[in-house]
């Protein structure tokens, strides 16, 4: 069984997805860029954008009862690996041990031209 997992604390789907799916003992979440859910405005840089990133994750996972604790792996892709140490910091200030596993790519282009897009796999027991 799955179940749509929404807020309007985190931007609303650009296209035809959720934001974030429950299935069985997982919850898939979207890619999240660093859009503002109030002013729908994209975050100016690879800081901004990444904190708004984290945030809008957070929102989600928050919703759906949980929080970065039960992340398992996250998948960031970035524009360029000239912002990975930037963006390493940054990502790492929201967690914890046991980190979550994950994989960071670098890609020539993402939606609205953001410089960074990350989703997550949640464990929910």
């Amino acid at each position: 069984m799955r179940k749509e997992i929404f807020t309007d604390n985190a931007p609303e789907a650009i296209g035809p997805y959720s934001q974030a799916i429950e299935a069985g003992d997982f919850i898939y979440v979207s890619g999240q860029i660093g859009i503002n859910p109030e002013t729908g405005e994209v975050a100016d840089g690879i800081e901004a954008q990444t904190k708004q990133v984290m945030n809008n994750l957070q929102a989600i996972l928050s919703e759906a009862g949980t929080d970065f604790s039960q992340v398992v792996k996250f998948t960031i892709y970035i524009e360029s690996m000239d912002n990975f140490a930037t963006v390493n910091e940054l990502y790492g200030s929201y967690l914890s041990k046991p980190y979550p596993a994950r994989a960071t790519v670098e890609v020539s282009k993402l939606p609205k031209n953001v410089l960074i897009e990350m989703d997550a796999v949640v464990y929910t027991k």
